[in-house]
């Protein structure tokens, strides 16, 4: 059975996207926690950042997450987040990262 973000890139669900390329989609996240915040989904189905992922598509992710915190005007600096696992925070078993900002962040998250 497909995830809900296999079924957000394949459009069956409808998104907010803000960047999409051959590799990963990118959209606001339903439930914000910051003033921004998106979602970097791959296409391909990882489940989790421990489950299957290459130095390639990690690396393309990452870059993907800063080129959207630019181009959402994160000048004063924003939170990347990839959540692991249940006891991590991951609600969907798909690799995703979380690219949050648009007011100051505090520390710890949570």
């Amino acid at each position: 059975m497909p995830t809900l973000f296999e079924r957000i890139i394949s459009g069956e669900i409808p998104s907010d996207r803000v960047y999409e390329d051959e590799v990963c989609v990118a959209f606001r996240d339903i439930a914000p926690q910051a003033p921004v915040h998106v979602l970097v989904v791959p296409r391909k189905p990882v489940p989790a950042l421990d489950g299957g992922l290459d130095a390639a598509l990690a690396g393309h992710l990452l870059m993907v997450a800063s080129k959207v915190a630019q181009q959402e005007g994160l000048m004063k600096g924003y939170r990347v987040v990839i959540n692991c696992g249940r006891d991590g925070g991951q609600t969907v078993d798909h690799l995703h990262i979380h690219v949050l900002g648009g007011r100051s962040l505090t520390w710890p998250p949570g």
